[in-house]
């Protein structure tokens, strides 16, 4: 059973109106609103892809059509969140929770910090996800953003070699606009892994920038290079 004297959560400064203002925003790139938590796995993706990107909040007691309906006390989806955070979440993610009074019901506002130690991995039954927030949603992370996101994150410093292959791709990229893995690896006629390392260290060298469309990775030039 889940004990109270356990309880991490801590009475929040906002009231019911704040949250009601605030739910009224709508779901985006920060926001994320739920009526219950469905299970712990399901709130640790929100938790992971907010913490992977910029950091958000979660409401917990809203309801789709933005109205609040609360919570019938909140240990139950504490206990959730806290296991989500700590135990699904890898690693683990510092979030805050919050209550805010509504009548008898409760509604609870979790901050989620973003991480420093990237990439924040989410564990299934048989494999670790890393999620990340695009506007309203949590999309699954590529291998190239997983790795994109280790070397921006480490201390060791990027290199890449200008040779062959790189002028290729960049008169490629001079014509046409943006290249796909699959694409730069046909044209240098090399293997796909090899092109997928060199597309990520230009991307990590902010040479080139990496955009989603269509659950396709499309590499394009970064506005700071000068190329």
């Amino acid at each position: 059973m889940y004990s109270q004297n356990r309880s991490t959560a801590s009475l929040s400064e906002m009231d019911y109106l704040d949250v009601k203002n605030l739910a009224q925003t709508g779901e985006g790139m920060y926001l994320e609103f739920k009526r219950t938590i469905p299970s712990a796995y399901k709130i640790a993706r929100e938790i992971a892809a907010f913490a992977n990107t910029k950091g958000g909040t979660l409401l917990i007691g809203v309801d789709d059509d933005k109205s609040l309906v609360g919570v019938m006390g909140y240990q139950e989806e504490e206990f959730l969140l806290d296991k989500a955070a700590k135990k699904l979440c890898d690693p683990a993610v510092d979030i805050k929770i919050e209550i805010v009074h509504f009548g008898e019901r409760d509604l609870l506002v979790i901050k989620v910090p973003e991480v420093i130690d990237k990439p924040v991995y989410v564990k299934g039954d048989n494999e670790q996800i890393v999620f990340m927030r695009e506007n309203d949603q949590n999309k699954v992370a590529s291998k190239e953003l997983i790795e994109i996101i280790k070397k921006q994150n480490s201390d060791e410093g990027v290199t890449f070699e200008y040779g062959p292959d790189e002028q290729r791709l960049f008169r490629y990229l001079n014509e046409y606009g943006e290249i796909t893995v699959k694409k730069f690896a046909q044209i240098v006629d090399i293997p796909r892994d090899r092109a997928s390392a060199t597309l990520v260290n230009l991307v990590a060298a902010e040479i080139l920038n990496l955009t989603r469309k269509d659950n396709t990775d499309y590499f394009t030039y970064s506005q700071k290079s000068e190329r």
